[in-house]
């Protein structure tokens, strides 16, 4: 087994960035200099919880040791090909097997006789599925629509290579056009963690179903979804972000293979190495012979639960904020009725002095995600509940300074 290593000279790291740069082409995880400006308001790091980095599960997976350890030699996986007979014929066998088992575990999709279609996360995912509904086109771009509040990348995702297939067309509420059209269904909902049906449902529509978020730890998995395509990934249903694997659960064999299409044109398939983790991870959580599954879900929905807990007791103790309300529902993975704990908290400023949140939060160094940047009004924002439990601790204390500074009129 060969073990590669590279440090970069300190002189060939990349400049800091330019004040300019933070506009349309910044990063969406970059995070702005402190310049002092705000240590009137409060001391320490701005707290990146604008992104939905899974660090909070990192616990769990340092406690299991070596049960999903993963070794490759260094002449394992030299090759693009995997096996040219399938419609994913870069989709290792060992994670189409851990995929299908996961599924059938859990209860939250089917994928009996449905085809599975890998990506470098469900970014990929759903340019291909763009790319698959709407090639080789029209006279006119297909217009692609999400109820508002929508997940804050499809506009950006769908617009960024200016595609002469499709084009966004905003709020599905909203949306009178004719023609046909893709609407993005997310269930659970991101940002909002409500779940979601179809808006327009036209004839000439077609479906997307981001289904992220449909995992135990989050959401009750009250039906086994069914629909033409479901996307999923590793990030969110494991927390492993750094390993670039998503999924999709695809019904019809044409859609399939234009999305495997897609993926071979921009990327010549997925890495192997990563695929052959998630499959080792996927498929200890999945074997019924073993208690890994049942403690990491388990684990999850405890941790997702706490913090909940805690958060609502730091916003019930004023008016200023609030978020929405989740009913009890059965969840036919662990036979009992639960509420939504979701990985996002989709916060409302109640104070009318306060016009946008996200800028509001600036203030004390918490990094969240403006609601104009899901289609809704600027009193909401976004915060992240997955990262470490450091950053969720200084979180909640950033709060509660909040509230007092506002309750004491100051």
């Amino acid at each position: 087994m060969t073990t590669l290593t590279m440090k970069m000279p300190r002189d060939k790291l990349a400049p800091e960035p330019s004040p300019a740069l933070f506009h349309s082409h910044t990063s969406r995880y970059a995070l702005p200099k402190d310049n002092g400006t705000n240590s009137n308001l409060c001391s320490g790091p701005f707290l990146p919880l604008s992104q939905g980095d899974p660090t909070g599960f990192m616990p769990f997976w340092k406690s299991v040791g070596d049960q999903c350890k993963v070794t490759f030699d260094s002449s394992d996986f030299m090759s693009y090909l995997t096996d040219v007979q399938k419609v994913c014929w870069f989709l290792e066998k060992d994670l189409e097997d851990a995929i299908r088992n996961l599924h059938q575990t859990v209860g939250n999709a089917t994928t009996e006789d449905r085809y599975i279609v890998v990506g470098t996360g469900s970014t990929q995912l759903y340019q291909a599925a763009l790319y698959a509904l709407t090639a080789p086109g029209g006279p006119e771009p297909v217009n692609v629509v999400s109820a508002v509040p929508y997940y804050s990348s499809y506009e950006e995702e769908t617009n960024f290579l200016r595609s002469a297939l499709y084009k966004w067309a905003g709020n599905a509420y909203t949306f009178d056009k004719e023609g046909p059209y893709i609407e993005l269904v997310t269930m659970p909902n991101n940002p909002d963690g409500q779940v979601r049906d179809p808006v327009v449902n036209r004839y000439d529509g077609k479906l997307i179903h981001d289904l992220a978020y449909y995992w135990p730890q989050y959401t009750p998995i009250s039906t086994q979804a069914d629909y033409d395509i479901m996307l999923f990934t590793f990030s969110k249903s494991m927390g492993h972000a750094g390993s670039r694997i998503g999924w999709a659960v695809v019904k019809d064999k044409d859609v399939a293979i234009k999305m495997t299409k897609y993926i071979e044109l921009s990327s010549i398939g997925v890495s192997r190495e990563s695929q052959h983790r998630a499959a080792k991870i996927l498929g200890t959580v999945s074997d019924r012979s073993q208690c890994l599954g049942a403690d990491f879900f388990r684990f999850g929905k405890s941790l997702m639960a706490e913090r909940w807990r805690k958060f609502k007791e730091v916003i019930s103790c004023s008016r200023l904020f609030s978020v929405p309300k989740y009913m009890e529902e059965y969840c036919q993975f662990s036979g009992e009725h639960i509420e939504p704990h979701p990985a996002f908290a989709w916060l409302k400023c109640n104070n009318s002095h306060v016009e946008d949140l996200e800028i509001f939060l600036r203030g004390y160094k918490i990094m969240g995600r403006g609601g104009s940047m899901f289609g809704a009004d600027p009193n909401h924002v976004r915060v992240s509940m997955l990262g470490d439990e450091e950053m969720f601790n200084l979180f909640l204390k950033r709060l509660s300074s909040i509230q007092d500074t506002i309750n004491n009129g100051n």
